[in-house]
This record gives structure tokens, sequence and C-alpha cells, in this order.
């Protein structure tokens, strides 16, 4: 069982950066997109969010690895009445962590950054084959309250 008390939730270094795609690899729909075999796509863009001082790539480090992460990008807004938003992707948790309440504990921990940064909403998207993400969602306050599409581009 994990200790809590031992876990630290920061920004992400770049020597976190395998472990980070190891993570967002290993998953039904990153199986097939994310490849450590060309680390100087994902060294290029750490660099970019590394630099930009509304996103912070969060890593969960155990003090013996990494076991978990998520990108916080802080959006300035004028709806609202001039809200500051912050949106949550790329959530994961290490396998062999998983059903321990870590997931949990880190979205707590990205709220209380939301807070510490006068965030007056927060919003996610989860694909839609991750009925179980949903559900995690849900059980922590989280509304399906809009529609998402995306549109990808092929450069």
């Amino acid at each position: 069982m994990i200790n809590f008390e031992q876990l630290v939730f920061r920004k992400a270094v770049a020597s976190d950066l395998p472990h980070i795609i190891a993570l967002l690899s290993n998953d039904i729909l990153g199986k097939d997109r994310e490849s450590l075999q060309n680390l100087k796509i994902y060294e290029a863009a750490f660099a970019e969010i590394s630099a930009d001082q509304n996103n912070f790539l969060a890593v969960i480090d155990s003090g013996k690895e990494i076991i978990g992460t998520c990108h916080l990008t802080l959006m300035p807004s004028l709806t609202l009445q001039a809200s500051k938003r912050m949106n949550i992707e790329a959530v994961r948790v290490k396998d062999s962590f998983r059903g321990q309440k870590i997931g949990q504990w880190m979205i707590e921990q990205a709220i209380n950054f939301a807070k510490a940064n006068e965030v007056k909403i927060i919003q996610l998207t989860t694909n839609k084959q991750r009925q179980d993400a949903q559900k995690f969602y849900q059980k922590l306050g989280f509304t399906s309250s809009h529609e998402g599409m995306k549109l990808l581009l092929n450069t």
C-alpha cells in the first residue's frame, strides 16, 4: 500500500520525460500513439511546455520512481466574468499503483494548484472509450456538461 505522505506532486524535469512517455504509452489508446523511438519530438514539446508559464506538466514522485503524471494548463478567459480556467489532460497512473486512490490524490493536488492560481473552473476531456475514467471523474465531482469535439490536422 502506498504511503501518501511520501508522494510528491511536482513539476516535471527533463529527466522525467522517458517515464512520462512510458505512462502515456501504457494505455489502451496511447499504446498506438506514443513511442520512445523518437524522443527528440517529445524533448521539443517538453521544452515548449516547460517554458510556458501557463503550463504545468506534473509528475507524482514516490521517492523511488515516477508513478503518475498529468498536464495542467491555465487559461485566462473573458467568459464567466473573466474567470481563469484550468484544463487537465493526460492523466495517468502506473499500472502497478492503480486501485490505491493515487489518481484521486493527483486530482486533489491539481485542484489545489488551481485554487492557488485563482482558477474558477476546471475542465478536462476524456476519450469516450475510457468508460472507467469517466466514472472516476464523475465520482470526483466532474460533470459531463459539454460535448467535446476535436479536429485532427495532418501536417
